[in-house]
């Protein structure tokens, strides 16, 4: 950043220094200051269809998805093979629920470059959004292909697989990405789910605590915590589990549902009561 800021500093119109500090302070999370750069880039040079690019994965970044739409849509008319920017655009329009024009877009992107594998994988997902599994699984599989140490690939194989009850097979694409990534906390938070489904509780409290001990900000994997321990009967263990995954996101409806049916389960009826109606 300082060095860039040094570049600027000597000279003012230098616009590839404000999109790769724009793009650098976007990666830190910082996209709202990188947004400021990033539109001066385009003022500075117009026609340089990375800064409209770098711009769109900025606005992104704080969900100004229409704005980040057109920035791509600019990116694509400078650039128009701009592979990349055709996947980025997919992802806006997924967030925005547009599964259909999003796997356009992917697929646009990999008709321009076929060995992309992380649009395999973005259209795997839209098409497990659109519960269109074999389709997704095969996507996936492409993806896997094309890079086989997508860790990400494999644990969404794996969500699409447990989608269909193929529990054994999801389990075993979960333990693929953490063999892969031994940090992944999402992929062990899955595989606690899907153990629950298979009826081992123990081992699926394992994989959550794991989950936990790597990324104690992700609400899903104090949710599987506690269905394990509400399948093993520990309510107060269960309803402890769920509050915490409240705490993370107060919105979690399954977590709301399932802490006032282990409190109602352990007499506690009027705290469950009150945790339905919420």
């Amino acid at each position: 950043i300082t060095a860039f800021k040094k570049v600027i500093f000597l000279n003012p119109n230098n616009a590839e220094a404000y999109i790769n500090m724009g793009l650098l302070l976007h990666k830190q999370g910082k996209s709202d200051k990188a947004v400021e750069l990033l539109k001066k880039a385009v003022l500075l040079q117009p026609d340089n269809a990375i800064a409209y690019n770098n711009l769109g994965l900025s606005l992104q970044g704080i969900t100004k998805l229409d704005e980040a739409i057109e920035a791509y849509k600019k990116a694509i008319s400078l650039k128009p093979d701009y592979a990349f920017a055709y996947n980025n655009m997919g992802n806006v329009l997924k967030d925005q629920g547009m599964l259909d024009d999003a796997i356009d877009a992917y697929k646009k992107s990999i008709s321009l470059k076929p060995d992309y594998a992380e649009a395999y994988n973005n259209i795997g997902f839209a098409l497990n959004h659109k519960e269109i599994f074999d389709k997704s699984i095969s996507s996936y599989k492409k993806a896997i292909a094309l890079k086989p140490d997508y860790a990400e690939a494999y644990n969404n194989m794996g969500n699409a697989l447990n989608h269909q009850d193929k529990l054994e097979e999801a389990i075993n694409a979960y333990k693929i990405a953490i063999s892969i990534n031994p940090k992944y906390a999402v992929a062990y938070s899955n595989m606690g789910a899907a153990l629950i489904d298979l009826g081992d509780l123990n081992q699926a409290i394992q994989m959550c605590n794991k989950a936990i001990i790597l990324k104690p900000d992700y609400p899903d994997s104090y949710y599987n915590l506690g269905n394990a321990f509400k399948d093993q009967g520990m309510l107060d263990q269960a309803i402890e589990a769920y509050k915490k995954a409240l705490f993370l996101n107060p919105n979690f409806v399954g977590a709301h549902f399932n802490t006032s049916l282990s409190l109602l389960q352990s007499g506690r009826i009027k705290e469950g009561l009150e945790e339905y109606e919420w």
